[in-house]
């Protein structure tokens, strides 16, 4: 599992500057043959603003001369910066908060790369897709919501819990939410690295997790994903996972407690359901993020 990343670890530190007097039509030559989407404007080292293809289409809808105009006159300022030591987590709020999709990131006064929304989403896909979206507007959503118990559900243990709330007991329906805790205990451990040969020491071998960047043996992030897919199986219906998007946001020490989350925020038709997707330690903090897509077919007759 991922611990704490920050810009330093994601960013292109290849960065392609220009003073503030290069024509505009400069500029755009040169966003066209790097085949790039961005330039920072410097101005005694100093990044002063931004010239991005959007300024230039701007620049051409306003039928401006693009051999008279300058960086300085079509370029957005100030330019939104961020340091290298920051997480990516803060990046995705200034990407979010400024409506932008690239960062130039600074060490101190010093220029020394850029980030973007993509850099992002090979990290915490969760977050690329936050910097972007709107909030989903719950208002008017109505119904007797209420806990219900699924009675198809075999195999139960008594260290498990769940709790299923939602209008209906035999249909899925937006804003439905299940929820599944169980601890992930050393005997979970050893036998997901056994069932999925997944023996990397970080999680068997106290001694040589001593020295990784945890400190100490922690649980397969598969594993803790896995207690996503027990929260969907208690939904209306027999669920067949069709996509799972996840993000690691931290680690999951043996003998923790975890909690997933699932919640309905959209039905896409043919009984095809979009859930948000979280897993959070009995401490409250969040370690997985992210997304499924499920097809919820009619539970089989057996009798």
């Amino acid at each position: 599992m991922l611990a704490p990343v920050t810009i330093r670890e994601v960013m292109n530190s290849t960065v392609e500057t220009i003073p503030p007097e290069t024509p505009a039509i400069e500029a755009a030559a040169l966003l066209y043959t790097e085949g790039i989407g961005s330039l920072v404007v410097v101005r005694d080292g100093t990044p002063v603003g931004m010239v991005t293809e959007s300024d230039m289409v701007r620049l051409l809808a306003q039928e401006r001369d693009a051999e008279e105009v300058t960086a300085a006159d079509c370029m957005s300022a100030p330019p939104i910066t961020i340091d290298v030591d920051d997480s990516i987590a803060l990046a995705v709020e200034r990407f979010r908060d400024h409506t932008v999709k690239k960062l130039p990131v600074m060490d101190g006064e010093e220029l020394v790369g850029i980030v973007t929304t993509t850099d992002l989403s090979y990290y915490l896909p969760h977050l690329a897709r936050k910097a972007t979206e709107r909030p989903t507007d719950r208002e008017g959503q109505t119904g007797d919501r209420h806990r219900r118990t699924r009675v198809d559900t075999a195999y139960e243990n008594d260290d498990w819990s769940f709790e299923s709330i939602g209008e209906r007991d035999d249909h899925i329906d937006l804003g439905d939410v299940v929820k599944f805790s169980k601890t992930l205990s050393e005997t979970d451990v050893e036998a997901f690295a056994e069932a999925s040969g997944d023996t990397n020491r970080l999680h068997l071998d106290a001694e040589y997790a001593s020295g990784t960047r945890f400190e100490h043996r922690i649980a397969h992030g598969t594993l803790v994903v896995g207690t996503v897919s027990a929260a969907l199986a208690r939904l209306p219906g027999l669920i067949v996972y069709l996509s799972q998007d996840v993000s690691y946001l931290g680690p999951v020490d043996i003998g923790d407690r975890v909690t997933a989350v699932c919640e309905v925020v959209e039905e896409l038709g043919n009984d095809r359901y979009r859930l948000t997707t979280t897993v959070t330690r009995e401490d409250g903090t969040q370690v997985i993020d992210g997304e499924a897509v499920v097809l919820a077919d009619d539970i089989p007759d057996t009798a």
